[in-house]
């Protein structure tokens, strides 16, 4: 059987749509060349029972435009979902790529960077660290953004405020913190992380007093309040260059993120 193209499934939705609306008594049919009223035949009657039975009957004879109208819709979303986070981006840059709470890896100064929203008990988010390890490891101009967003429960939220509070008392050790924390076994919590941080040489006195610095549960709303407009609502995601991609697509893809970014500026190639 010939596949119906998209184009001819819209022309047969709207010509059934149209039929059920005059037929049915919905308002006028569109103007369309018909025949004088000496000529023209008796118009058939039908009730929406009827019509929704032809309908009906047209989809089962033809499934296939069902799979063809969800293909349509999905391209649709994510069109608009692109634009949407567009707009975010250009309006927000700077707190998403320059936020003072974030963590920096590779090069400060790269000519690229990736902002990925994570959080220390995501699954994906320790699979994803290696793609991290090797893309800093093989691109010297890369830079990467580490965007902490708990969102898996309160023993997150404590391992993302030790984290923070790290940073801030020793930054040079962030990203030897970030990779043991997200990199080791079993569930972060804040036992575990104020016992990793100690081990790296933080005072334990002044970690603890600086965990209670009320700026950090401020950026963590703001991280939120981000993800909400970007549409981020699992970990992990990332931002590169004007595009939000979603999930541990693994090295490849993002490498080929930033190849564009760099062959084609901000803009979308």
């Amino acid at each position: 059987m010939k596949k119906t193209t998209l184009l001819g499934s819209a022309a047969v939705a709207i010509t059934l749509g149209v039929m059920a609306f005059s037929l049915i008594g919905g308002g006028e049919t569109p103007a369309v060349a018909q025949e004088t009223p000496q000529t023209a035949a008796p118009a058939a009657t039908l009730d929406r029972k009827q019509v929704e039975t032809i309908v009906r009957e047209y989809l089962l004879a033809n499934p296939e435009l069902l799979l063809e109208v969800q293909q349509a819709l999905d391209v649709k979303q994510k069109e608009e979902q692109r634009v949407a986070a567009l707009a975010v981006i250009d309006d927000a840059r700077d707190d998403i790529f320059n936020s003072e709470f974030d963590g920096v890896v590779g090069n400060p100064k790269g000519d690229v960077t990736i902002v990925e929203f994570y959080d220390y008990n995501c699954g994906y988010c320790k699979r994803a660290i290696e793609d991290m390890r090797a893309l800093t490891e093989a691109d010297p101009n890369l830079r990467f953004v580490l965007k902490e967003f708990p969102i898996l429960g309160p023993d997150s939220q404590k391992a993302h405020v030790v984290s923070m509070a790290f940073r801030k008392l020793m930054p040079e050790k962030y990203a030897e913190f970030h990779d043991q924390l997200l990199g080791g076994p079993g569930r972060a919590g804040e036992a575990s992380a104020v016992k990793l941080a100690v081990s790296l040489g933080a005072d334990e006195a002044k970690l603890r007093e600086e965990m209670k610095d009320p700026a950090i549960i401020d950026a963590f709303g703001k991280t939120y309040d981000l993800a909400n407009k970007l549409a981020i609502t699992g970990t992990p995601s990332y931002v590169v260059g004007n595009e939000v991609v979603f999930g541990a697509l693994g090295q490849e893809v993002l490498a080929e993120k930033i190849k564009a970014v760099r062959t084609c500026g901000e803009a979308t190639c």
